[in-house]
């Protein structure tokens, strides 16, 4: 990716929070979308958007990021890219993602590749042209252990996989995200929403935590040490941050896979970053200077988020399995 900032937005912090802010995210008109409810194996339910436009022989899946939704901007910017493109689009929520709290215990996590894997298989039954699948963040993580896990078998429900701005050394974003600024801005911005909704899940389920060990929690790893380890089978936070970071297991990946992190990302250091040799010879590493956490903001004040969508979804347009 030959991404270069605008000279007018410098700085990783300012090139992940005016995008998200200010910067247009489509060249055309809003994505408008069709929603579904899927029931879940455990019967659950997810929510499923999809790109109101006509049918195409290639569908592109978008997972995407911490309490993120089909309305958050870099989801908007690739159903734009969708659109023009000519390609069928669609966002799967992570449970209680999108706008209604999910029923059961579980909610969702960053190595949550088995529901992933569910909602491929899915797709899979319902598309049978080209599919191709990015995740944003969390979900790109998410994303590339279910590549991990498949193995060769991955090849058989998707064609190619991208990750983006995702924290695949959970233990040094972390490490990153708790702490100064980025503890009073991102950390607490996040806190706010994730908080409330555990307490709403605690009502649904008495007795599932404590709920004064929530509250206390002030950083990540207090949060995911009372909610999201025990709740989806991790032992602690460390537990969890090691066994659901994909960055240890790149080199099981056998589809084409597309790894992108800029190198001043707030959440993810540099130094943290897995190198060409680290990695399968199926893993393509785009590692630009800057960009900023799924940022990489393009143009004249206030510039748009269009480039990484193109960029990276260009990328796995031209690894589709085509007759």
């Amino acid at each position: 990716m030959n991404y270069v900032a605008p000279s007018w937005l410098p700085g990783g912090n300012l090139q992940t929070i005016w995008p998200a802010l200010y910067s247009r995210r489509v060249l055309g008109p809003r994505p408008q979308y069709r929603r579904e409810r899927w029931t879940t194996p455990d019967q659950d339910f997810i929510d499923v958007d999809w790109l109101q436009a006509p049918a195409s022989s290639t569908l592109l899946v978008m997972f995407h990021g911490l309490e993120g939704s089909s309305a958050s901007y870099y989801a908007e910017a690739f159903a734009d890219f969708a659109r023009i493109r000519g390609f069928a689009f669609v966002v799967p929520h992570f449970r209680g993602c999108s706008g209604e709290l999910n029923h059961g215990p579980r909610a969702y996590h960053s190595g949550d590749f088995e529901e992933i894997g569910w909602i491929l298989a899915r797709l899979r039954q319902q598309h049978q042209g080209a599919m191709l699948a990015v995740g944003i963040s969390l979900g790109g993580n998410a994303l590339l252990r279910w590549a991990e896990e498949m193995g060769a078998q991955a090849a058989q429900v998707l064609d190619a996989v991208a990750s983006v701005s995702s924290p695949i050394d959970l233990a040094a974003s972390g490490w990153a995200i708790g702490r100064g600024f980025n503890r009073l801005v991102y950390t607490r911005r996040f806190l706010a929403t994730m908080k409330p909704k555990a307490l709403q899940k605690l009502a649904q389920h008495p007795g599932l935590f404590k709920a004064e060990a929530l509250r206390a929690a002030r950083d990540l790893y207090a949060f995911d040490n009372v909610f999201t380890a025990p709740l989806h089978g991790y032992k602690s936070t460390e537990d969890y941050w090691s066994r659901a970071s994909a960055k240890p297991h790149l080199h099981q990946i056998r589809l084409p896979a597309l790894v992108v992190n800029a190198r001043n990302d707030p959440f993810v250091p540099a130094w943290s970053l897995p190198r060409q040799r680290d990695v399968g010879n199926r893993v393509t590493l785009w590692q630009p200077a800057h960009g900023g956490h799924v940022g990489f903001p393009k143009g004249p004040i206030p510039g748009h988020v269009r480039s990484m969508p193109e960029a990276v979804g260009g990328w796995l347009a031209a690894h589709r399995n085509t007759p």
